[in-house]
């Protein structure tokens, strides 16, 4: 068995597992937003439909969401710094494919390798600062340093799609996550120190094998249900075969004598808590960002940096927030922080149902702000608190199942909010083009081009002396749909600040701040009933 003691907490390893482990997260998520604020030039250059943009972002997302897990447990096997390696070569293959892609289909090819380094890149960087810094108080300050280099690259990356878009083609907005990747796998030989987990654990090949196929059958359902019908035999076959595998999953991992996802850290009301919220959460956030980028191009025929800077007000007031959380978490509840930043978000989606196609920066930017000043108070205690709220030696573990959560709900975001704003919009547009004059045979030729190849097919017609009418109609129609979609997902981060309510208490049988986590049988058990930190 493979036993590795704590780092010996050196200020210069500890030092050099934060770089590392900030700079692998930041390639992690460098492709959301650089891929979200280009989508309108990929659909025009690839001539793709709604439902293909939206696979654009979940051919990325669903790995994540389906093999972080996995990582988790190769790493705590084999070593995490061989993992973090694999996974930064990885999004360095994912994105030179992406690069190369003449097609949509093979931008997917690119977007799934990527969104598999990312899904190695995760978990281990989390269990590197877990391993390098013990003490959990300290270790919160890492974690918020962590979680406001995911923010960066959310940040960043808008921004560099901009200028890219504004002088050469979409596909060089790969380039730049090439080089970085490289040099960070150089960089790590040196600079990382290897860890394991200090118990045995083997690779679950069921639990992977069903937890992969209920994620993908689950997110395919859900886009080809808005893009098509949720009566379509394929999209219930889909529904259907998730449900099967999502209860196979959970009845492998009670059977397994060392599980990918111990079902004891859901005894935990802590990492419960935690563990919805990010998953809600990301679905919102994911999601709306994905829409914005629409609206941007669609509605406000805006560029790429254009809507790159409207952009960066989110991730750049969630920055902002992030140190200043990290270093109140020891004063102020996780509660308290957590539901008070869902509040906000909730309220900021509300105010954006009134923009319009003609809304100035500044009406959208005090909106806007409001958003990531929200996600920038709940990432580092949402992240925090997962990880602390488990059995040190199960930190990994809880790390890997809250980011699989979270990318679940971000691989649903676009998926489910598409799948609305496509349904809402394409029912609306037909009265739009009425009101707008275009009826008859015209309006009919219009309406059946949006419901075969979704409203970017529409935009993408010659309309001649049309153009500015049909338009207009479908910019509405557009905004129809959009007002639905950020209700939902407003009501959606208010139903994670609820839960965030409930379940994030001192519990009463435990003294202040901790809370009792019973372990299950087999090797991801061994601390029976320990007492830990929340």
């Amino acid at each position: 068995m493979n036993v590795t003691t704590p780092a010996n907490g050196s200020a210069d390893r500890r030092a050099a597992t934060l770089v590392m482990a900030c700079l692998g997260v930041f390639v992690a998520y460098l492709p959301v937003t650089t891929v979200a604020v280009s989508l309108p030039a990929i659909q025009s250059a690839l001539d793709a439909t709604t439902a293909q943009l939206s696979w654009v972002q979940d051919a990325f997302v669903l790995p994540m969401a389906a093999f972080i897990l996995t990582a988790g447990v190769v790493g705590d096997v084999h070593g995490r710094k061989k993992v973090f390696q694999a996974g930064l070569l990885f999004s360095a293959a994912g994105a030179a494919v992406a690069l190369s892609a003449q097609s949509v289909q093979t931008l997917w090819i690119g977007q799934a390798l990527a969104g598999l380094g990312a899904a190695t890149l995760l978990p281990t960087t989390l269990a590197l600062i877990s391993h390098a810094v013990p003490d959990h108080r300290e270790r919160g300050k890492f974690i918020g340093l962590w979680a406001t280099s995911l923010m960066a690259a959310l940040a960043v990356g808008p921004i560099v799609a901009g200028v890219i878009l504004d002088h050469v083609a979409w596909r060089w907005i790969y380039l730049l996550a090439i080089p970085v990747s490289l040099l960070a796998t150089v960089f790590a030989a040196r600079l990382l120190t290897d860890s394991r987990a200090p118990y045995e654990r083997r690779l679950d090949w069921p639990g992977q094998i069903s937890a992969t196929v209920a994620v993908t059958a689950l997110v395919y359902g859900v886009i080809e249900g808005g893009a098509d019908s949720f009566t379509a035999p394929k999209v219930l076959t889909a529904l259907a075969v998730a449900v099967v595998a999502g209860v196979a999953f959970v009845l492998a991992e009670r059977r397994s004598d060392s599980p990918m996802l111990d079902l004891a850290l859901f005894r935990s009301p802590a990492f419960t808590a935690t563990t919805l919220v990010a998953m809600i959460a990301f679905l919102a956030l994911i999601g709306f960002f994905f829409l914005l980028s629409l609206y941007f191009g669609m509605v406000q025929q805006l560029d790429t940096l254009q809507a790159g800077w409207r952009m960066l007000v989110v991730t750049a007031c969630a920055i902002l927030v992030g140190g200043p959380v990290g270093r109140l978490m020891h004063r102020v509840s996780a509660r308290v922080l957590i539901t008070g930043g869902l509040v906000v978000v909730s309220a900021s989606l509300f105010s954006l149902t009134g923009v319009g196609a003609d809304t100035s920066f500044v009406s959208l930017a005090w909106r806007l702000a409001p958003l990531g000043l929200g996600m920038g108070a709940v990432m580092t205690p949402m992240t925090a608190t997962a990880v602390a709220s488990v059995p040190h030696h199960l930190a990994g573990m809880a790390a890997a199942g809250n980011n699989a959560f979270r990318q679940l709900g971000g691989a649903l975001g676009p998926a489910v909010l598409g799948a609305l704003l496509t349904t809402r919009a394409l029912d609306s547009f037909p009265a739009h083009l009425a009101d707008a004059g275009m009826t008859g045979a015209a309006g009919q030729r219009l309406a059946t081009a949006a419901d075969q190849g979704g409203l970017g097919a529409v935009a993408g017609l010659d309309l001649g002396a049309d153009t500015g009418r049909v338009m207009g109609a479908l910019g509405e129609a557009f905004l129809d749909g959009l007002r639905l979609c950020l209700t939902v997902a407003g009501s959606l981060t208010l139903l994670a600040a609820l839960v965030a309510v409930v379940l994030l208490r001192r519990p009463r049988s435990a003294g202040p701040g901790h809370t009792q986590v019973a372990a299950s049988g087999g090797a991801a058990g061994a601390a029976s009933a320990k007492v830990v930190e929340v």
